[in-house]
């Protein structure tokens, strides 16, 4: 079994990390992760899309600039390390959706225009740590969204550990919560 781990914690001693590293032991199998802060991944520009739909009307997905939709598209799970900021996740996260989404690599359409899955996985873990007690999660369900429209992906998990941060509570005590609920969704 292939997991792909996407690993977009930017702290060094990420609580989201912790959580996710326990989720891909606990899963098993053959992990490649993505640290995404390692990678010289830059947001999509004009230059960049040229090349891409050049390369994708010429059948050509030998590009490295392909690399990581194919990782996507041949994995059997996917895990999602994504902390909580600003309603959302870190911005790198959306740059690497944005490098993942190929037509007639990752998804292509129907001859009636519908949006056709390309990729194996059908279950996608996205795990989030809080400081607070967030109003949404519009970066779990920009995620899922994408999972299901494009990916094929139905069975989209959210695991979240909140108030972490918060005068009082016991993080240990959150952290072990969230573990159990990892323990009953793997």
């Amino acid at each position: 079994m292939k997991v792909l781990y996407i690993n977009s914690c930017i702290r060094e001693n990420s609580r989201t990390k912790t959580l996710a590293d326990y989720l891909v032991n606990k899963i098993g199998g053959n992990v490649k992760e993505i640290v995404l802060s390692k990678e010289k991944i830059s947001p999509v520009d004009s230059a960049f899309l040229q090349k891409r739909d050049k390369l994708i009307s010429e059948g050509n997905f030998n590009d490295e600039m392909f690399s990581y939709a194919k990782d996507f598209a041949e994995a059997d799970v996917i895990v999602v390390a994504a902390p909580y900021w600003d309603l959302s996740f870190p911005s790198i996260l959306k740059v690497f959706f944005e490098h993942i989404n190929v037509l007639k690599l990752v998804f292509d359409y129907s001859d009636k225009g519908e949006i056709v899955s390309l990729c194996k996985a059908k279950k996608l873990y996205y795990i989030t740590t809080k400081g607070g007690y967030g109003p949404d999660d519009f970066g779990f369900r920009y995620i899922e969204a994408l999972s299901k429209t494009f990916y094929g992906i139905r069975d989209v998990v959210l695991i979240n550990a909140e108030g972490l941060d918060i005068y009082g509570n016991n993080v240990e005590d959150i952290l072990a919560k969230a573990k159990e609920d990892i323990d009953k969704v793997v």
